[in-house]
């Protein structure tokens, strides 16, 4: 089954498409445009044989977008496909499905409904996530589609994870509430860390650290969410690229007095201009922050302790939260790549069973890795994640079902 993924970003798509045979699959194209509606709009393609091709064009809208990719996708000179009829299903990336959507589901005229209700839950990610939709929608009439929520993982979370210390009647009326993200990450890492070690994933009691310019951390017990960082939005939790992460609302609310800010700028000021990038004044990319601390910059080396620090918090209180863990697993691109920020986060938390080996741990960059020593009573592990290839199993999986009806 062939079956093409679409992440939809407020000017941007990224792609992949998938031959699924059953539990197996291999990627047999890629890629991305940038600046949809914008000047010097481009197509970034990557063959199955690695071939990189940039096609540059005008691209005014996500339809045109997807059009275009499908053109390169059907090609004589960068296809993969002969015909867009080839295509057996598509699966979409989306950011919110709010407590609608506890699973991946069909995409139907009621579901686009109870998505674009969720649309003030996350105003600048589900709109292009439905611009999408209506694309392939437009272009390829036939061809069934699903959607894969980012916070549907998080679902099974107890009501006093999710739920705010606040009026219990800004819940019924707005939905305020924790929901969390990064869900199909966790899941697949979780679920692969276990395939690693060969334990039973309904018995683990796993602490996944999704670390990235956006970097979330998950409690997952007997292969259930039970408590995540991130909450009604992406903002809270760690300190990130870009986002503060846990903020006393009190202080906000002062900045926003003091700096005589309306909510649009808070938001700008808090999501796009603090975490790393806030406190350096240098970047929001961990590898240029690194790059100063070993110049000495103590703005630098103070970020740097602030980063860990706080997902160390996160660690501990989950392993309370869970009575323990088993395995804690690093993912996402700084996750995957640092070994120093993994031998930081991992330093001082041997009274929980985490013990991490040096040589396991040195230069390892993007690959599937126990770090702990051997008999360490938790499995540390580096599991890269991979989002794409759980939203295309999904798909394969929900349009069988379809079929076999």
């Amino acid at each position: 089954m062939k079956i093409l993924v679409l992440n939809c970003g407020s000017s941007s798509i990224k792609y992949q498409l998938f031959d699924m045979n059953g539990q197996s699959s291999h990627v047999t194209a890629k890629g991305g445009i940038e600046k949809i509606g914008l000047k010097g709009s481009f197509l970034k393609h990557t063959k199955e044989s690695g071939e990189k091709v940039l096609l540059e064009g005008e691209i005014l809208d996500h339809e045109t977008g997807i059009d275009y990719i499908l053109g390169v996708l059907t090609s004589d000179k960068h296809g993969c496909i002969t015909d867009l009829e080839d295509i057996d299903a598509v699966g979409h990336r989306v950011v919110h499905g709010g407590e609608a959507f506890n699973s991946s589901v069909f995409i139907t005229d009621e579901v686009i409904s109870k998505m674009e209700e969720c649309i003030d839950l996350a105003p600048l990610h589900n709109p292009p996530n439905l611009k999408g939709i209506k694309a392939i929608t437009d272009l390829l009439p036939h061809v069934p589609q699903v959607a894969v929520f980012d916070t549907a993982f998080h679902q099974t979370m107890p009501m006093h994870a999710y739920m705010y210390a606040i009026p219990y009647s800004l819940y019924k009326k707005y939905g305020v509430r924790r929901y969390g993200f990064h869900g199909t990450s966790h899941r697949y890492v979780s679920q692969r860390a276990c395939e690693i070690l060969g334990v039973d994933y309904s018995k683990q009691r796993i602490i996944s650290c999704h670390l990235g310019n956006g970097a979330s951390i998950t409690a997952i017990k007997n292969g259930q969410s039970i408590d995540t960082s991130m909450g009604f939005t992406p903002v809270e939790g760690l300190m990130m690229g870009t986002r503060c992460g846990d903020l006393d609302v009190g202080a906000a609310t002062y900045i926003m007095d003091k700096e005589v800010i309306g909510t649009r700028s808070a938001s700008v000021l808090f999501n796009k201009q603090s975490g790393m990038l806030g406190v350096t004044g240098i970047s929001s990319d961990m590898r240029e922050v690194e790059d100063a601390v070993k110049k000495g910059d103590e703005m630098a080396i103070m970020a740097m302790k602030m980063y860990s620090y706080r997902i160390r918090k996160y660690i501990g209180s989950y392993a309370a939260a869970m009575g323990g863990v088993d395995v804690l697993i690093f993912t996402g691109g700084i996750g995957e790549n640092d070994t120093q920020t993994r031998i930081d986060v991992c330093e001082g938390l041997q009274f929980i069973g985490v013990e991490v080996d040096a040589s396991k741990n040195e230069n390892l960059r993007g690959e599937e890795q126990v770090i702990s020593v051997d008999d360490a009573k938790v499995s540390v592990m580096v599991v890269p994640t991979d989002e794409e290839f759980v939203i295309a199993q999904d798909t394969m999986q929900i349009v069988e079902g379809l079929i076999k009806k």
